[in-house]
């Protein structure tokens, strides 16, 4: 990955429980983010059928196949990384909830599946957790990927940094009222681990709930370099790379690091 990294945030809404709707505005915004240049085009979680819990089983995608389908062949078409925010995807009969990443080729560069599963909307009823780390290699440059409540746990961010990811990319569906939470987690986890965070949050309601946007792009220095409204949009920044090691290499945190004082007794 060259240095200065063009990403282009899709800020959508999703509708509830109609997975051919939303691979088919999620292909419409995807051609249009790729006209402009872009390197690496990120959507939010769960895009293809949104919290449709109750009949997830039934319109999850099997294996992931579609998602390879339609967003590989549009990172092949267009010459362009894609982080498919996340989706819902049936896999030795269990339903997960699952990051694909695609390269330039439209080949699967890695896959990782939600490993804290969120009580507060039910997941945990509905959905089986990952046990693997999203950890990846795009155009040479490490990086990592969460899923939004994955957030709300450092350990998550630590590894994956202390593997050498430079950007955790964190595709979301994070509601109101803890726009706060999810504003402040993500400067601390850019700080203290010396990466950019990037996010890509949904918008919209499904039923009671409501979805607020504020996608977000942090550098190392905690300082933001976008922050998105309440509403639908593709959002453009680009990202240099080359300030990870310089900020590692004047505040030395991973080798003041005392791990084995860390460990519980």
């Amino acid at each position: 990955m060259k240095q200065a990294v063009r990403i282009a945030l899709l800020q959508m809404d999703i509708a509830l429980g109609q997975p051919e709707a939303n691979f088919a505005k999620a292909s419409e915004w995807i051609e249009k983010a790729a006209a402009h240049g872009t390197d690496l085009i990120v959507l939010p979680e769960m895009w293809n059928t949104a919290y449709s819990l109750e009949n997830i089983r039934d319109i999850a995608d099997q294996d992931g196949a579609k998602t390879r389908e339609v967003i590989g062949g549009l990172a092949a078409k267009h010459g362009v990384n894609i982080l498919a925010g996340s989706v819902a995807d049936v896999r030795g009969g269990e339903v997960y909830n699952t990051t694909y990443l695609f390269d330039r080729t439209g080949a699967v560069v890695g896959d990782y599946s939600k490993m804290h599963l969120f009580r507060l909307m039910d997941e945990e009823k509905y959905l089986q957790a990952g046990d693997g780390v999203g950890r990846f290699a795009l155009d040479g440059v490490e990086i990592g990927s969460m899923i939004c409540y994955d957030l709300r746990f450092p350990e998550l961010s630590r590894t994956l940094s202390l593997s050498g990811a430079q950007v955790v990319f964190i595709p979301a569906e994070w509601p109101h009222p803890r726009l706060n939470h999810w504003r402040h987690l993500q400067i601390a986890r850019a700080i203290e681990n010396q990466m950019f965070v990037v996010s890509c949050n949904r918008v919209g309601r499904t039923g009671d709930t409501e979805f607020f946007g504020h996608s977000m792009v942090i550098d190392p220095w905690g300082e933001i370099l976008l922050e998105a409204d309440e509403t639908e949009g593709i959002h453009h920044v680009t990202i240099d790379l080359g300030v990870v090691p310089e900020i590692r290499s004047r505040i030395p945190i991973f080798e003041d690091r005392r791990p084995e004082l860390y460990r519980q007794k």
